[in-house]
């Protein structure tokens, strides 16, 4: 255990040093970023044909691939994180402090990405505006699509008002240290800000946190997101209640491993082991087990649903399922962590940072490949094959799997840009780990691990 004393200089630490892994970082990830980008200019010029999508029926193909299901994944992700913030605020989980700005900053990342898809899949960018908000006084009581996009919106705006209410207290405080050339933007951020609004902003930010708990599971990966795809009888791998809360699931999964690897990364560039202390990474690793086991409960009422006498749709579809590859190896992964996690438990001495972060990368893995195999059998099996009288075939494009790198090094650029211009760690998170080492020679969340 780290007996340094957290300070104000640490959490400036990103913004004030810049290393040579820093601009190699940046160069990684612009490089993904930009061959996606090169890719998807490409697709413009020539269409959506360079990728076999949209190429349904008699081609035996399917319309949606991984643009949709990375798409998916990555609302996932941006969803769970909001709701991890927002979870330390309302139940008082005060050991996650340090990390809770990560996973707000990933949210807002997050949907970044999945909006980008969503124009990349549209073919043309146009279309955003033609096809939706020319018709949008018809279509927005009728079209998930149209609710997703509406959600989506909503909750960036929500996000980005919640992390900007809490940023006002750390920039006033810790402006004097902050670099001089983001002056203008710092003086917009705290634009009328007085040490009385402290305690106001505390309460806003909670009812935020408390209407974004109500909103997920109600309207966003509980609810619209999976609408998409549950509300189509047609489609029997899709089709069922049970989708909201398996979605839901694996948003949460997704979002504690990313969070975990956020915070690692932060943690060894910055030598923060005394603010992202072990013991936040035990916990992440033990939620993400809680999480996980849900996600393959759910799995499993959809499997005994789909092969123990079903209509004769769902069993074609449910036992395609099963026989690929790709559901064997994602299901794997994600049994495989589960398993650790459960023998972490009775045998602590097994955990270490490295393992959950592998715990962490084989879980991201596995929800992308189950969300992009979900929306690919679902067009593989309808419950008319009017068309064709076997199933088609779907392999991804070049240009489709350097989106999930590109997207992948977008969010990358984001955090390195970002935590050049404000603290990733939240300013309250510091004054609470120097107080618990005023009081004492150990952090509260050490002393509770150790009561627990």
């Amino acid at each position: 255990m780290s007996t340094k004393t957290p300070r104000k200089a640490d959490i400036l630490r990103p913004i004030q040093q810049t290393s040579t892994a820093y601009y190699v970082l940046v160069a990684i990830a612009g490089l993904a970023l930009g061959l996606f980008l090169l890719g998807w200019a490409y697709q413009l010029y020539e269409g959506m044909v360079v990728t076999g999508l949209s190429d349904w029926g008699s081609g035996g193909g399917v319309t949606w691939g991984v643009y949709i299901g990375a798409f998916i994944w990555w609302v996932g992700i941006a969803h769970g994180g909001i709701i991890l913030s927002a979870a330390v605020r309302l139940l008082g989980m005060d050991r996650y402090m340090p990390v809770a700005r990560l996973a707000e900053m990933l949210t807002l990342a997050g949907l970044s990405a999945a909006g980008f898809y969503i124009i990349v899949h549209m073919g043309r960018p146009d279309r955003m505006v033609t096809s939706v908000l020319g018709h949008y006084h018809i279509t927005v009581n009728n079209s998930p699509l149209v609710w997703d996009v509406t959600v989506i919106t909503a909750y960036f705006v929500l996000t980005a008002t919640y992390l900007a209410l809490t940023l006002r207290y750390d920039i006033t405080r810790l402006r004097d240290q902050l670099p001089d050339h983001f002056g203008p933007l710092y003086a917009v951020m705290t634009l009328g800000y007085t040490e009385e609004e402290d305690e106001v902003v505390q309460r806003m930010v909670w009812w935020l946190a408390l209407a974004i708990i109500i909103m997920a599971p109600l309207l966003l990966h509980g609810g619209v997101i999976p609408w998409l795809f549950a509300v189509l009888p047609t489609y029997p791998r899709w089709f069922g209640g049970v989708q909201g809360p398996q979605f839901l699931t694996i948003a949460l999964t997704s979002a504690i491993s990313g969070v975990i690897i956020l915070s690692y990364a932060f943690r060894r560039a910055y030598d923060w082991d005394h603010i992202m202390t072990d013991d936040i990474f035990r916990g992440l690793t033990l939620w993400l087990g809680f999480f996980t086991l849900l996600f393959l409960w759910l799995q499993l009422q959809q499997i005994t649903t789909g092969t123990f006498f079903p209509p004769v749709e769902l069993e074609v579809a449910w036992v395609a399922t099963l026989e690929h590859p790709v559901y064997v190896l994602s299901m794997s992964l994600v049994t495989a962590v589960l398993a650790f996690i459960f023998a972490q438990t009775i045998r602590p001495a097994l955990f270490s940072k490295g393992r959950a972060i592998v715990c962490a990368f084989a879980i991201l893995t596995a929800t992308l490949l189950e969300k992009v195999l979900f929306v690919v059998e679902g067009f593989f099996h309808p419950a008319f094959e009017i068309y064709y009288a076997t199933p088609g075939t779907y392999v991804p494009s070049l240009i489709e799997i350097a989106s999930v790198t590109g997207t992948i090094g977008m969010v990358a650029l984001f955090f390195l840009t970002i935590a050049k211009i404000v603290p990733v760690v939240e300013l309250h998170a510091i004054e609470h780990l120097r107080a618990d080492h005023d009081h004492g020679s150990e952090p509260r969340q050490e002393r509770e691990t150790t009561h627990e």
